[in-house]
């Protein structure tokens, strides 16, 4: 009985690791197929397409279905596809401390443009913070001292301008409408019985 849970129990790991990519070296030779935004990209690695989100950064997110966009985030975009599509070499470093792939099968790497970790080049713009930390992760501490100097500087999703202050306040305006409109509607309802 021992024997056959543990085929079943081998078996079922073999199947859960069929959409991986099969990585030997620390490192891999990648070619840009699409930058997504600031910190997700598609890369063409031997015959396959893989999408990679750059491992401890976060940008702001761009305007979708369920959210505005917010402030910084085409800027941290194009930054990106600008440092992407110029390089001449694009490397992927997977870190031993953390997961390969997270829970929407994104590959998570550590991406070099040119021999240059490219999220401190985002963190140093200020189109990034330092982010979704699970461990003991290699360059973290070169992002948290180019974090601390992006902040000092004000610069890009740091900076204390009113940008920032309107965004919130859009969103403050739209709930308000939203509920006033929703107290209005009730209260015709209730007047009509």
């Amino acid at each position: 009985m021992k024997k056959i849970l543990l085929f079943i129990f081998i078996f079922l790991l073999l199947i859960c690791n069929i959409n991986a990519i099969n990585i030997k070296e620390d490192k891999i030779k990648v070619s840009l197929n699409k930058c997504i935004d600031g910190d997700t990209a598609r890369f063409n690695y031997q015959d396959e397409t893989i999408k990679v989100r750059f491992l401890a950064i976060n940008s702001p997110e761009l305007q979708h279905e369920k959210q505005l966009e917010e402030p910084y985030a085409m800027d941290a975009k194009n930054y990106t596809c600008d440092e992407l599509k110029n390089a001449k070499e694009i490397y992927l470093e997977f870190d031993p401390n953390s997961d390969i792939q997270d829970k929407y099968d994104r590959y998570l790497a550590w991406v070099f443009v040119d021999n240059n970790l490219l999220q401190e080049k985002i963190i140093e713009k200020g189109y990034a913070k330092v982010a979704y930390l699970y461990g003991d992760y290699k360059y973290t501490n070169i992002l948290k001292e180019k974090q601390k100097i992006a902040k000092k500087n004000k610069l890009g999703i740091w900076k204390d301008n009113n940008d920032l202050n309107y965004y919130y306040l859009l969103v403050t305006i739209t709930i308000i409408i939203i509920i006033f409109i929703s107290l209005l509607i009730l209260s015709l309802f209730i007047k009509k019985k």
